[in-house]
């Protein structure tokens, strides 16, 4: 079986050729204009990085057996048009992860904020447990070598559930692809503006993905919204809906425990103790027990860049995440306040997203960085020029995140210099981004901050 990837570099794309590669019988190649690291490094050791950069649509022979198309990829791509005339069969990535797992039983967490989390919990445990799984998750998580995997014997997939496009050619939401037995949606917070403009046309996706549980599934969902409450009580009476909420448990020197079985865990914030709920319930249904899901789960640490500690010292500590839309934003930094409620809070975000530079969108983060003693905010105009938008001012951001603990640059030598002259002595520090704030290295920053302020 031969599959060519347009777009390959991509963080889900190289993640599902290197899966596909490592099947038995599957020859892959791809193309991409540009591909940066891990993809580049990634794929040149497997020898699946493309021999030379843009698109060649001559790579593209009657012998390929199908297409995987990415979304950077355009409409008018040189080799997807290619692949037309020859009548290849073109997936895109969410079509070609169903088409692998339609005879398994599919688990699916979809939301707009703590999906990749619960996803990692879910997948994390199974590991433990000796369950096998293919699955698709938007990180990296300790002890899994790649972010996707499919196999031959697995019964069952876990998949990280997008509401974005599903590609250049199928303009549907990713998770209505996979048509899940079991689904988990942990909330629903406005986001993609450029996709769906109005907030009622964002509910709709999640109203779609309910409809496409396959007969007699299961829908868990977060009871605090009362968005996914109105889901519950309009499906389909075959489905059977199973709320979830925060699960008790007390905060003991900084170390989170599950109150009634009195489980040390190493994750901590209402939002992740959610989210730990809403994995165990999916785990219940193919027969988990709630024991053995906590004391399997006691030690994970998190997926990658979500509430990451990347830095500490004696009496200081520092966090990375990926935090980036309002609800994401403010559920990140009322976590590290709640467990870290005696040290002085330093939270610092990126402004990066499409959604989160369009001027319309701005006054949903109102009281968002509220949480923090100190809160930076950071976007750099060039990103909004190349995104076609319209420019925003320092000022607006300040007005539309609305308390006087915010300040705003536009400049991220000025910001990293304003970071150095905080005091980092019994400090939270806490940097969110879904970027790199113009290439800084978030974790050798972190620590260069947190040292300097525990000399002084």
């Amino acid at each position: 079986m031969r599959i060519h990837f347009i777009a390959i570099g991509g963080a889900a794309m190289h993640n599902l050729a290197l899966a596909v590669a490592s099947k038995q019988g599957y020859e892959v190649t791809g193309s991409d204009d540009e591909i940066f690291d891990p993809a580049r490094t990634r794929l040149q050791a497997k020898g699946l990085f493309p021999k030379q950069m843009g698109w060649h649509p001559e790579l593209i022979t009657p012998d390929i057996d199908a297409i995987i198309l990415g979304m950077h990829a355009r409409e008018d791509n040189p080799e997807l048009l290619r692949a037309k005339e020859l009548g290849i069969r073109i997936y895109s990535f969410p079509e070609y992860l169903y088409e692998q797992t339609k005879d398994k039983v599919r688990i699916v967490v979809g939301g707009s904020h703590g999906k990749t989390t619960t996803t990692a919990m879910i997948l994390y445990v199974m590991r433990k447990l000796g369950i096998a799984a293919d699955y698709m998750v938007g990180a990296q998580i300790a002890g899994f070598d790649t972010m996707v995997s499919l196999s031959d014997t697995a019964k069952y997939a876990v998949f990280e559930g997008d509401e974005y496009l599903t590609s250049p050619l199928d303009l549907r939401s990713k998770f209505h692809l996979y048509h899940p037995h079991i689904a988990i949606l942990t909330g629903i917070a406005w986001d993609h503006i450029n996709v769906f403009p109005t907030f009622p046309q964002y509910v709709d996706t999640f109203r779609t993905f309910v409809s496409l549980i396959e007969p007699d599934g299961k829908y868990i969902y977060y009871a605090g919204d009362d968005n996914l409450q109105q889901l519950a009580q309009t499906a389909r009476k075959d489905i059977l809906c199973l709320p979830y909420d925060t699960p008790c448990h007390t905060i003991e020197n900084g170390v989170t425990y599950v109150t009634d079985k009195h489980i040390p865990l190493s994750v901590f914030g209402k939002h992740n103790l959610q989210n730990m709920h809403a994995a165990q319930l999916a785990l219940e249904q193919i027969g988990v027990t709630e024991e053995q899901f906590y004391e399997s789960l006691s030690d994970f640490t998190g997926a990658s860049n979500r509430l990451e500690k990347i830095a500490e010292t004696e009496d200081s500590v520092a966090f990375k995440d990926f935090a980036h839309s309002p609800s994401k934003l403010k559920a990140t930094v009322n976590a590290v306040r709640e467990q870290y409620p005696d040290k002085r809070l330093v939270a610092c975000m990126e402004l990066h997203t499409f959604s989160s530079l369009m001027a319309d969108f701005l006054p949903q983060y109102k009281g968002s960085m509220a949480g923090a003693d100190t809160a930076f905010v950071y976007f750099n105009p060039k990103v909004i020029a190349h995104k076609h938008l319209s420019a925003i001012t320092a000022e607006q951001v300040r007005e539309a995140f609305g308390t006087e603990n915010v300040i705003v640059f536009t400049d991220s030598l000025k910001l990293q210099e304003a970071l150095r002259q905080q005091e980092y002595q019994h400090t939270a520090l806490l940097l969110m981004t879904s970027g790199t704030f113009d290439g800084l290295n978030l974790s050798a920053f972190a620590n260069e901050l947190l040292k300097a302020g525990s000399i002084n």
